[in-house]
């Protein structure tokens, strides 16, 4: 039979088969591609004399096989897990490893590259070449193409277990939030949309009645609004505990040998430490320059945090029960308090917040300010629950955006966006495929999915990676769309969460799920009003995560990071009732892979400018000026990483903004 990952695809805008996809067909398809790749890798090395484009631009294509198989694969295995699906990426993680090792270890095609470095002002390339040679160069380096002997054969063995050990972590915390359930007895305070998602949780794990899960889209309005305190600490518990249970899926000794590994890996490169090693490419350089960063903004947000407690441990003691305010009080006081001074809660909220018709706010935007229309199109996707869209502007394709929103035991935790396939033009003008993918909890069937407002600036962050994949205009996919600096990359995002701020905005497409009637505008101010509320809390938990990745990195490896974790925060002095947004045995953004290892403080660096960009529009015709969205498209979404991150920020902005704006947007300035 033909496998259809081996096979040229005849479907609407060249979109994986999905239809026919199955999970026999990945393993097979994997070795088919590896075995292509390196032909195209060893015909590259076997060509004459090396050239921009028989070396640089040929590698670019190198991998289009291996793309081509794990593009659906990777969707498939993140948002819709099987035993199946889990035991292939503990099957394909070292052996990709392995190639990508292969390949930065090749030293004729590390030959052929610094043969054009050394040559390459004399090639009259293209700026955007000269850029794409650079980073072509500097990843082979930094991946340890110079390395030889006993050193290059290390490395390899580190990177390969490495690869093992994030997908293990991954998969360890899929099964802690897919085996726990609590079900739901007391119903004491629960708001109906509470009621409403916990009934369709039981349903979607074949539970005998309503339950509370771990998805943060149920479990956080559960600890806003269940007075049962004892219920509270269960659930909360059981959510912080995710990775830290013992046996076959702890994973505090996998961490403790991923901080090992990379300290080796960065000792191998020449670094002081993994963070030097890291942050060598980001716009921050340097540890120094993130913890500057990130104390600046600690020092207020504890102050606020500290001052907010003492108001919520109050509330404790007349509702008559004993001190200290706990991590599962917060959240239930917090949202007492808010009711009580901003005249707001989340149950009054949700109604006015349906999925579909913020999905509708977040292309309107993308129109008034890109001019981009998006139609629904009907095409085999990996799951139900996923739809599609084309979008077009003035006729001409741009993009296949598809959403997969709801929470199932399937997906893994969190929200992301990533690309099926990357914008392009080496191999065509190739348009691209983007998903974003949410954890909003799924409603009874016929019912309307409700977010509450950190949902809906979720959905509307995630559809700003989507822009900056959708709208991006290079030639080379190594500097397409998301392929930028670390810390430059939650920009476009954070900053398109500012659109779900604009009153006009929400007068449109906050209307009642039962009424149809647009959110009162007093509703609409308090809502508002009430945005940096419990700003301290949100600050504190973020910063401490922040300061304890960049510890575990900055220095040698910690034997035991749950005792660092410990020493970090207790150094910084944290809010008894607040714990870091991820405990280290959960923290998948550091230990599932290193994207954002030494690099979680990259959203507080986007931040500074995002809160900076958005000025801009208000200092220029407000948020939907053409003047200014022109600006943003050209020098950061279109842009890609053809350009140093801070030179393509001043093109739009005219200089580097400090903290000033961000600490006065989240209600922390002086």
């Amino acid at each position: 039979m033909t496998n259809p990952l081996l096979s040229d695809w005849n479907t609407p805008f060249e979109l994986p088969p999905f239809d026919k996809i199955e999970d026999a067909h990945f393993a097979p398809a994997l070795e088919e591609a590896l075995t292509r790749s390196r032909a195209n890798v060893t015909a590259i090395c076997d060509a004459s004399e090396p050239t921009f484009a028989n070396t640089i631009e040929a590698l670019a294509l190198a991998d289009a096989p291996l793309d081509k198989v794990l593009a659906p694969f990777f969707a498939m295995a993140g948002a819709d897990s099987t035993p199946a699906r889990e035991a292939l990426m503990r099957e394909f993680s070292p052996k990709l490893a392995a190639y990508g090792t292969e390949v930065t270890s090749n030293a004729a095609l590390f030959a052929r590259i610094e043969d054009l470095w050394s040559r390459r002002e004399d090639l009259d390339l293209t700026e955007e070449q000269a850029r794409v040679l650079m980073l072509t160069r500097r990843s082979f380096v930094r991946a340890g193409a110079q390395l030889q002997g006993e050193e290059a054969a290390r490395l390899a063995e580190v990177k390969q277990r490495l690869s093992v050990l994030g997908t293990k972590f991954t998969q360890n915390l899929l099964a802690d939030e897919r085996d726990w359930s609590m079900p739901l007895e007391d119903t004491a305070g629960l708001p109906e949309f509470v009621l409403s998602a916990a009934r369709a949780a039981g349903e979607e794990r074949g539970a005998d009645g309503s339950v509370v899960t771990l998805s943060r889209s149920l479990i956080v309005p559960f600890l806003q609004f269940s007075d049962r305190r004892d219920l509270r600490e269960k659930a909360y518990e059981a959510w912080t505990a995710r990775g830290a249970n013992g046996g076959e899926t702890d994973n505090r000794a996998i961490a403790a040998e991923v901080l090992a590994l990379r300290a080796e890996r960065a000792a191998l490169l020449g670094y002081d430490s993994f963070a030097d090693y890291k942050l060598e490419t980001e716009m921050a350089k340097t540890p120094e320059a993130v913890r500057a960063l990130l104390m600046q903004v600690w020092t207020p947000a504890k102050a606020s945090a500290e001052a907010d407690a003492a108001v919520l441990e109050q509330m404790l003691l007349a509702d008559g029960h004993a001190a200290p305010l706990q991590p599962w009080d917060w959240r239930y006081y917090s949202e007492k308090r808010r009711a009580a001074e901003h005249d707001l809660n989340e149950a009054e909220l949700k109604p006015y917040l349906q999925l579909d018709r913020m999905i509708e706010a977040a292309f309107a935007c993308a129109k008034r300010l890109f001019n981009l229309d998006f139609a629904p199109i009907d095409v085999p996707l990996y799951h139900p629950d996923a739809r599609a869209w084309e979008v077009t502007r003035e006729g001409r394709h741009m993009a296949v955006f598809i959403g997969d929103y709801f929470a199932r035991g399937s997906k893994r935790s969190g929200a992301w966006c990533s690309a099926l396939r990357s914008q392009q033009k080496l191999a065509g003008d190739i348009r691209p495929h983007v998903i974003n993918v949410c954890n909003f909890a799924k409603p009874p069937q016929g019912a309307p999915a409700l977010l509450s407002y950190d949902d809906a600036r979720t959905l509307f962050h995630e559809f700003g990676h989507a822009l900056h994949q959708m709208l991006s205009d290079v030639t080379y996919e190594a500097i397409s769309g998301t392929s930028v600096a670390r810390d430059f990359v939650e920009l476009p995002s954070q900053l398109y969460e500012h659109w779900l701020e604009v009153p006009e905005v929400l007068e449109e497409f906050a209307t009642h799920a039962e009424t149809g009637e647009p959110m009162p505008r007093d509703l609409l101010d308090r809502m508002l009003g009430a945005a940096t509320y419990d700003m301290g809390f949100q600050t504190v938990e973020y910063v401490a995560s922040a300061m304890v990745d960049l510890a575990f990195h900055d220095g040698p490896p910690p034997a035991d990071p749950m005792q660092k974790q410990a020493e970090v925060l207790e150094e910084l002095g944290m809010p008894h009732a607040i714990r870091m947004r991820h405990g280290t045995p959960h923290f998948a953004h550091v230990f599932a892979g290193d994207g954002y290892s030494s690099g979680y403080y990259s959203y507080m660096w986007s931040e500074v400018m995002d809160a900076d960009a958005f000025e801009a529009f208000e200092e220029n015709g407000g948020p939907f000026d053409p003047v200014m969205a022109a600006k943003l498209e050209e020098f950061i979404l279109s842009a890609g990483g053809s350009e140093e991150a801070a030179v393509l920020y001043e093109k739009f902005r005219g200089s580097m903004p400090d903290a000033t704006a961000l600490l006065k947007g989240r209600g922390l300035a002086a």
